[in-house]
């Protein structure tokens, strides 16, 4: 793999040290396991459980150690996952907007969560499967930065990380690509090595968006109401709560116009959602955030050049990004931008590199 040559993820980590490596089983945190071991570290595999009867996911887990002959250990992250991940995401979907909930989970759960365990295992980092990069800067900082594998990189969920945890965070798998990873698999027998790619958030069902997850699983009442039309503001129907639609939805609203008909606002004071047949109606040209976590901080108070990105299946976009002195970040595109969704992330990079990002406001 030369092209990945320069990439050394195992940093600033003494040779034979202990690694605690997040291990849901599957054929990334798996790899990045070996990984870990062909380098001369030992590891301590640690299994989250998020939701009741996890124990397929559980038992995934222990296959995988068993077969890498690891110690794994279990960390019931259910508490604590109901209350910064599932709760604010539901609430956020009442409300309006559409929620990121593995960038939310990240931070506070995935490495907020299991980080701290470090200490009780004996360990010198930390790492995961993540298609994403951990690079030590010049001045003694850590660049975080985008997966060698474009189609995979997992960066964007990321931008909420601080850096002292990325100080301590290793991504084995960050230089390589799929293929690559699966073909490591194949080679040591490696349970799951064709398994299918998991979802993008690890709850959802496959049968069930996030949405539709969220609202059995808090099982509460939401308020009906109606879809209007942009043009004039005519009803054009009823729906059963507005958790149920995001920005730029074309399908699955149940209203004929008889062309083609986008959502192109939420109004969670009339559970209203507004539809258009026109797709300009869709386009932003700016966005501004009222708060950022920065990784790499921009030094300049005035405009600078970036490239954002407003979703994670979306290309980054070129625009001119204003830090403001009182911390509100004012961003333009170069080229308008469909479907700008309030909750999503607007996560800011130089290149490569993660600079950092914010939420969406309405």
């Amino acid at each position: 793999m030369p092209q990945n040559a320069s990439y050394a993820p195992f940093r600033r980590i003494p040779q034979g040290s202990r690694i605690l490596m997040a291990f849901s089983g599957g054929v990334d945190s798996a790899v990045a396991a070996v990984l870990a071991l062909r380098a001369g570290y030992h590891v301590t595999a640690v299994h989250m459980t998020l939701l009741p009867g996890g124990e397929d996911a559980r038992r995934k887990a222990e296959e995988a150690a068993n077969k890498l002959g690891i110690e794994l250990v279990h960390a019931d992250c259910s508490a604590e996952f109901e209350r910064a991940v599932l709760r604010p995401s539901w609430d956020m979907y009442k409300s309006g907007f559409t929620p990121n909930p593995c960038a939310i989970c990240n931070p506070a759960v995935k490495f907020g969560s299991l980080m701290p365990l470090m200490e009780r295992y004996g360990c010198a980092a930390f790492a995961t499967g993540h298609y994403a990069k951990a690079i030590d800067a010049p001045d003694g900082s850590t660049i975080l930065a985008r997966g060698a594998y474009r189609e995979k990189d997992q960066s964007y969920f990321l931008f909420g990380l601080s850096q002292e945890q990325l100080a301590r965070i290793v991504f084995p798998i960050g230089g390589m690509t799929k293929p690559e990873v699966r073909e490591i698999a194949r080679e040591l027998a490696l349970p799951n090595a064709e398994s299918k790619e998991s979802q993008d958030a690890c709850f959802m069902p496959p049968d069930r968006t996030a949405a539709e997850f969220l609202h059995e699983h808090f099982g509460e009442q939401v308020p009906s109401g109606t879809f209007a039309a942009v043009s004039d503001g005519r009803i054009l129907g009823h729906h059963d709560g507005i958790y149920a639609y995001t920005i730029g939805q074309r399908k699955g609203t149940g209203v004929a116009m008889g062309v083609p008909a986008w959502v192109s606002r939420i109004d969670a004071g009339e559970n209203k959602v507004w539809l258009t047949t026109n797709p300009d109606d869709l386009l932003r040209d700016s966005i501004v955030l009222p708060c950022a976590r920065w990784i790499t901080k921009p030094v300049e108070t005035v405009t600078f050049r970036a490239q954002v990105q407003i979703r994670y299946r979306s290309r980054p976009a070129d625009a001119s990004v204003l830090l403001s002195p009182n911390g509100v970040v004012f961003i333009r595109f170069d080229v308008p931008q469909r479907a700008v969704t309030p909750g999503q992330a607007a996560v800011i990079y130089d290149g490569e590199n993660l600079l950092g990002g914010g939420w969406i406001p309405t």
